[in-house]
């Protein structure tokens, strides 16, 4: 928590200001939707180089030509959806657990992006976030779900996938976006300030027409195995190619 600390300390003068422009987006919602994307991705980038955190992101010609589809990356730490905010060209929303969702800035950033808040231990709730999700998704909205359910705690290693957390994309049949995060722990749940590099590549979408026929069980399988494969591929290639 040093580094938030940190971001907090850099931008004391300015935070408040940000926090009320957010918080006017959110009340206005979801009129300017574009426009508050544009400004929380302005104000997630200088908070990242305040916190002295890099973002490099490669694979954004991989995103699909059309507006309606899902990113499902691994999920490493708190700083995760700060990687999305600072990297992504294209505006989304993301699911959130409900614990997170009144949280100051959380809150207001939520408002503006129409963020779903998910109880897990309350399955008919779940399906109606389900059932919401899929429909914006349908309207041409994109989001971003972790599908693990918890952040792993295990470095660049991953948790199962969680079936249910695929049901979305089938009901909405829309593309699915795997996305590999490497080092997203670093930032927030290392004991440090020094400059870190996180990582994020998008991967090739898979469509509707190339998953229909499966389980949600192996749609998750088969998501985490890419997932993996690249970041062993940037393990291997920091390895061969050693700062």
């Amino acid at each position: 928590m040093r580094r938030i600390v940190l971001m907090v300390l850099r931008l004391f003068y300015i935070a408040p200001y940000y926090v009320f422009r957010i918080w006017r987006y959110g009340k206005q919602a979801p009129d300017n939707y574009e426009e508050a994307y544009a400004y929380i991705k302005k104000v997630t980038k200088r908070a990242n180089h305040a916190g002295r955190v890099e973002i490099q992101a490669r694979g954004m010609e991989n995103l699909p030509k059309e507006d309606g589809f899902i990113f499902y990356p691994n999920h490493q730490g708190l700083f995760d959806v700060l990687v999305f905010l600072d990297s992504c060209p294209r505006p989304f929303s993301y699911v959130t657990k409900k614990e997170a969702r009144d949280i100051i800035l959380l809150k207001q950033v939520g408002d503006a992006l129409g963020v779903l808040a998910i109880d897990r231990e309350d399955i008919r709730q779940s399906m109606q976030v389900i059932n919401r999700l899929a429909a914006e998704v349908q309207k041409g909205k994109n989001f971003l779900i972790f599908a693990e359910g918890t952040r792993s705690r295990k470095g660049n290693a991953l948790l199962d996938f969680k079936g249910g957390s695929f049901k979305c994309a089938v009901k909405a049949k829309c593309p699915i976006v795997p996305c590999a995060l490497v080092d997203s722990f670093k930032p927030f749940d290392e004991k440090s300030i020094k400059r870190v590099t996180v990582k994020l590549t998008y991967l090739p979408p898979i469509y509707y027409e190339e998953y229909k026929g499966m389980k949600t069980q192996e749609i998750a399988a088969e998501v985490k195995r890419r997932i993996e494969e690249e970041i062993a591929r940037q393990t291997a290639e920091k390895v061969e190619n050693p700062a």
